[in-house]
């Protein structure tokens, strides 16, 4: 009997009997008839014990038999038969783990498909510019070309190599965010030394396309300098990239009782209506995009900001032009 070979239940048997024994011993001491009752109640007390663990057990194979299942991919779990006792309390707390690790699974699942994907798409963006350099490698081989010529193709080339290191850059920052591997500081920092910053590498560009950086300045907002500079930086790059020369680029930055708001707008063509929900996730490219586009640029300011419990929003403006809201809320005490 497998029951028996239960060492808690032998024991326990072995000691009914045993309680049972003596019970019935001092019964036919004292009288016959109540030994004999003695006797009886302890053999039903005995039966009785037996048939309640037979059905314990039993339920208990049914339950591992379920846990089995819901391990090997098994995708319904049953409640319908549980009820109190401990043993149900035992079930209730493995079936809330398994579909806790069930759900982990799903989610690594999802994250190596995301991998994969962004792989593929970060190949496909460093490809790009790599089969160009090799292009401008093997012209520059060419005994016909004029020094003018050569200048031309080696600034093509310093670009190129620029345009790579950048998408380097902005792709590792990504996946150490997406890691939770970045600590961002959280101190009292002027917005407008936050925006003369983020604006600092784009100026010698600006210049050369005459475009005007106009800039309304004032209050602090709290959070992390270097990395919120990053991502104020992007936002101001797309905007250099899609206002034509001699265009204008506004930030205004203020801070009031609740948040610190900083907005940046352009006299560009602004964004396409079918664009505008998919502007900040990675890799996606607009109709507007221009060809050195990767699309990671204002995924990555998103990601910065709300990190930050920070919003970021895009819009047409009523005229033309684009124009970015964002909103840093202070901690409600």
């Amino acid at each position: 009997m497998k029951l028996l070979r239960n060492a808690q239940v032998r024991n326990h048997l072995i000691l009914y009997c045993v309680l049972s024994s003596g019970a019935a011993v001092l019964g036919f001491l004292l009288c016959r008839e109540s030994g004999f009752l003695i006797c009886i109640l302890g053999a039903v007390f005995i039966v009785l014990y037996l048939m309640e663990m037979k059905k314990r057990y039993r339920h208990m194979e049914a339950f591992v038999s379920r846990v089995d299942a819901v391990l090997h991919g098994e995708e319904q779990i049953c409640f319908s038969d549980y009820q109190e006792g401990e043993l149900s309390l035992l079930r209730n707390e493995v079936v809330k783990l398994t579909v806790r690790l069930r759900e982990q699974a799903e989610q690594l699942k999802k994250d190596k498909i995301l991998l994969a994907d962004s792989i593929a798409d970060i190949s496909h963006q460093i490809r790009t510019p790599l089969t160009a350099l090799n292009l401008l490698t093997v012209s520059m081989r060419s005994q016909e070309l004029t020094k003018e010529d050569r200048r031309v193709k080696l600034m093509e080339m310093s670009q190129l190599l620029e345009r790579i290191e950048w998408q380097i850059s902005a792709l590792l920052k990504a996946a150490r965010l997406d890691a939770g591997t970045v600590e961002l500081e959280k101190q009292e920092i002027s917005l407008k030394r936050l925006i003369e910053k983020a604006a600092e590498p784009l100026l010698i560009s600006m210049e050369l396309r005459e475009q005007e950086l106009l800039l309304n300045l004032s209050g602090n907002f709290c959070g992390d300098f270097m990395w919120t500079a990053e991502a104020v930086g992007n936002i101001l790059k797309n905007c250099t990239e899609h206002v034509p020369a001699g265009g204008k680029i506004s930030v205004t930055a203020r801070e009031n009782a609740l948040y610190s708001e900083i907005l940046i707008s352009d006299t560009g063509e602004g964004f396409d209506t079918e664009d505008l929900p998919h502007l900040f996730e990675r890799f996606y490219k607009g109709k507007n995009a221009g060809s050195q586009s990767i699309g990671i640029g204002l995924a990555l300011a998103r990601m910065i900001i709300v990190r930050q419990d920070g919003i970021i929003k895009a819009e047409n403006q009523k005229d033309k032009g684009a124009l970015f809201t964002i909103k840093f809320y202070k901690s409600v005490i």
